[in-house]
């Protein structure tokens, strides 16, 4: 396989692991690294990505320099969950024709939930003749192209639902803060509130089914509730009190003729048990798939991420999803 070059954009918790995992292929090199942390500028990617090996790649905080002088074939972009916000940056990189896989969970199916921005970025890769990708375990896989696959040996199908549950104590911290692990009830309210308190990407899921499903939906739902602690729990090096906040509960709903035909059950709390991923597809025939312990969400992102390079590199030019583009795989 022909060694790909590399540029990763975000040098977060998300993308200082997606170092580890591209550094580990023989067939991709990380010939740039881009973050706006003043900490972190010029630090060499090992430093932060924790590798033993000093790599000679500094952070730097301007992406244009970075693109222009390394020239990679693709960009791994990991710098925030907001389409408006990462736009800019998509815009920047697109303008130099390199290609882009990206964690932001609204352009993983931004078609029907902001269709100016989707069409903006895909005429802007059409121009370049480059293509555009965010994934990642959800979107990208477990609640939205993993049901789709699960369809295709179904003569029909009535209804999809989904169930994700997991121990929020044992994902890294930004995301134990995003689903207001240890908060008040006050504060899960006001949070809730701002809209920054809830997992990012399960409208975008169930847009992506329905519409390898066919089916036309009436309208969306994305309902966020908390998960509160009946007793004292202590999980991941937390005291959670009676009445804390241990997490989300939060369930996604696609209606078509009335009905729910696609429902997305989340699941994210400081010691829930059991953890487990489930696929229930009602049809001819019915399909009940369930993944025991459930997968863990930040090794399969990056993984994820990281696997579908190649994908990537050889889809059509243009916004592509993960229903679109040649079937993600782990590669060595």
């Amino acid at each position: 396989m022909e060694k790909r070059r590399v540029v990763v954009y975000g040098i977060g918790p998300i993308g200082a692991r997606m170092i580890q995992y591209i550094a580990g292929r023989d067939s991709l090199e990380i010939v740039g690294a881009v973050d706006i942390d003043p900490v972190k500028k010029g630090k060499d990617i090992s430093e932060v990505a924790g590798l033993e090996k000093v790599s000679g790649i500094r952070i730097e905080s301007g992406a244009k320099s970075v693109l222009e002088r390394s020239r990679p074939d693709i960009v791994v972009l990991t710098t925030t969950s907001s389409l408006e916000k990462i736009k800019p940056q998509v815009m920047e990189i697109l303008g130099q024709g390199i290609s882009i896989v990206s964690t932001c969970e609204e352009l993983s199916y931004p078609w029907q939930t902001n269709p100016g921005i989707a069409g903006e970025i895909d005429s802007a890769a059409k121009e370049k003749g480059v293509s555009v990708l965010a994934t990642g375990v959800n979107p990208g896989f477990l609640m939205d192209f993993l049901p789709i696959a699960a369809t295709g040996v179904c003569r029909k199908v009535e209804k999809i639902t989904v169930e994700r549950v997991q121990d929020a104590s044992k994902r890294r911290l930004p995301f134990q803060a995003k689903v207001g692990v240890g908060i008040n009830a006050e504060e899960f309210n006001e949070r809730l509130k701002k809209g920054v308190l809830r997992h990012v990407g399960l409208t975008e899921s169930i847009q992506m089914i329905a519409s390898k499903m066919g089916w036309k939906l009436d309208k969306t739902e994305d309902i966020v509730e908390p998960v509160i602690a009946s007793d004292r729990v202590s999980a991941g090096g937390r005291d959670i009190p009676k009445g804390g906040i241990l997490g989300v509960r939060q369930t996604g709903y696609g209606y078509a003729g009335g009905s729910a035909v696609i429902t997305l059950l989340f699941i994210a709390a400081a010691g829930v048990e059991p953890q487990y991923d489930r696929i229930l597809v009602e049809g001819e025939p019915k399909i009940d798939m369930t993944i025991k312990d459930g997968v863990n969400g930040d090794i399969a992102t990056c993984a994820m991420v990281a696997n579908a390079i190649p994908s990537v590199l050889k889809a059509r030019p243009g916004l592509r999803t993960m229903a679109d583009i040649e079937p993600v795989s782990c590669f060595a």
